[in-house]
């Protein structure tokens, strides 16, 4: 079979430049694209830039760009699978060996979005940086001397859509530009133009994408009838929350073919509904199915029990405690329900488990403190994941910090809801109810002290 190769060239005008070759953009902010450009024609290219000195540009440029994509999910119930070419990668750039290539992009005129993924770690600030050392930059610091370039090439600014993991991505990597814009003498006239001509956006980005095939790509190249090193796959859903102009829309109109992308003023309440719902469902739910013997998610949700209990915490006692719509906040819930069914894809329960202290204090604590100050009553089944959390970390299953693990297994349950270091504050208020609850646990076992929460 012959590798997979354009047939004739791209003819897209590069309007993106992205930083990050990676699974993720690739099976989420390219895949938009490709769809813009095939149904609204909005014919734009993306040149793509490796944010490391190793990875997949050789790679993506012997196959012109192209790769395959494989969704694959549930949606509205029904097993749904969609492969696609996606075509709307230009070349991609290797900086660390061809910086002028890199450089020379800030000179194109139709540029104007810059889409990044480089790790919750790729923004960051680093004192002491030498513009002159390409190598060994941040990538703020490199994307700082391709703003500069544009800037003394008198065009327009950017539109700047970043999708690593951190609050305020946008304002973050914005922040680190003018650092050192003002560390490399830069100027004011280059810091207001930053301010004034670009448009840094927070964002949230929410698509499962595992990536290539292992155990299947040779089966797929097959049925494919080319050869592709680059195959990525994915779930169906797909969300993708923008705080900015809604003006800029426009610009890049996925409403335009139906995309679930979304412009706003304020992501916050978005950013809380899916750490609330989504993520708050998983660590709520999971160590007590682990401990009812379950290996990964979709058991969970098969499992009339467990699934009960899940649906108990999310629809009584998290969404009560969300500003946003009831009917909106159903809708994601419900979203949510149907990616954890997913046929195509086997979540271990172990991985998500990982760290479940400091993720119980982001993702469930602050709706049980939400949901008591709203009622003045405890809300049963996220307490009782509580319990479920310590009756976990008393086994050898549990994956933490050594003192994290240590204490955890080891400390009274007292010493345990004391720990602000842990919780943020002194959780002895709920410790009538979580001793109650790792008794059950004890005495009935995990199972049928689930029963109860689910049946009080």
């Amino acid at each position: 079979m012959e590798r997979l190769k354009r047939k004739e060239a791209s003819g897209l005008t590069e309007k993106v430049l992205q930083f990050g070759e990676g699974n993720f953009l690739r099976g989420f902010v390219d895949w938009m694209i490709d769809k813009l450009n095939k149904e609204a024609g909005w014919n734009g290219g993306v040149a793509v830039v490796q944010p490391l000195p190793t990875g997949l540009i050789p790679m993506l440029n012997e196959q012109d760009g192209l790769y395959s994509l494989y969704l694959r999910g549930l949606l509205d119930g029904k097993k749904v699978e969609e492969t696609s070419v996606i075509e709307c990668i230009t070349r991609g750039i290797d900086p660390y060996k061809n910086t002028d290539e890199y450089l020379a992009c800030a000179k194109n005129p139709d540029l104007r979005f810059i889409i990044s993924n480089t790790t919750e770690a790729g923004i960051e600030y680093k004192k002491g940086q030498d513009p002159n050392d390409f190598a060994s930059l941040t990538f703020p610091a490199r994307l700082t001397l391709l703003m500069k370039e544009r800037f003394d090439s008198g065009l327009r600014g950017f539109i700047l859509i970043p999708c690593e993991l951190i609050d305020k991505n946008g304002d973050n990597l914005k922040a680190c530009i003018l650092k050192y814009a003002a560390d490399w003498g830069y100027g004011d006239k280059f810091a207001e133009w930053v301010e004034k001509e670009n448009h840094f956006t927070n964002t949230l980005v929410d698509r499962i994408v595992t990536g290539y095939p292992r155990d299947n790509a040779a089966e797929m190249e097959k049925e494919f009838g080319y050869l592709d090193n680059l195959i990525d796959t994915a779930e169906i859903f797909h969300l993708w929350v923008i705080e900015g102009d809604k003006s800029l829309a426009d610009e890049i109109p996925f409403h335009k073919i139906g995309l679930n992308v979304l412009w706003t003023d304020d992501v916050t309440p978005y950013k809380k509904r899916k750490v609330r719902i989504l993520n708050g469902a998983h660590t709520m739910m999971v160590l007590a199915a682990r401990l009812a013997g379950l290996s990964i998610v979709r058991e969970a949700m098969e499992d009339e029990l467990v699934f009960s209990f899940m649906k108990k915490g999310i629809f009584e006692e998290i969404i009560p405690t969300l500003d946003l719509p009831k009917e909106e906040l159903v809708q994601f819930a419900n979203d949510v329900i149907e990616r954890f069914k997913n046929p195509f894809i086997a979540h271990r329960l172990l991985d998500i488990a990982l760290n479940s202290v400091s993720k119980f204090q982001v993702r469930v604590l602050p709706s049980i403190q939400e949901y008591i100050k709203t009622t003045g009553k405890e809300p049963a089944a996220l307490v009782f994941s509580l319990a479920a959390l310590i009756a976990f970390y008393r086994t050898d299953e549990a994956r933490d910090s050594e003192e994290v693990t240590k204490f955890m297994k080891t400390a009274s349950v007292d010493d345990i809801l004391s720990k602000t270091d842990y919780w943020g504050e002194d959780l002895s208020y709920l410790g009538d109810s979580v001793k109650a609850g790792l008794k059950a646990i004890d005495e009935k076992g995990i199972r049928a002290a689930m029963q109860d929460i689910v049946n009080a």
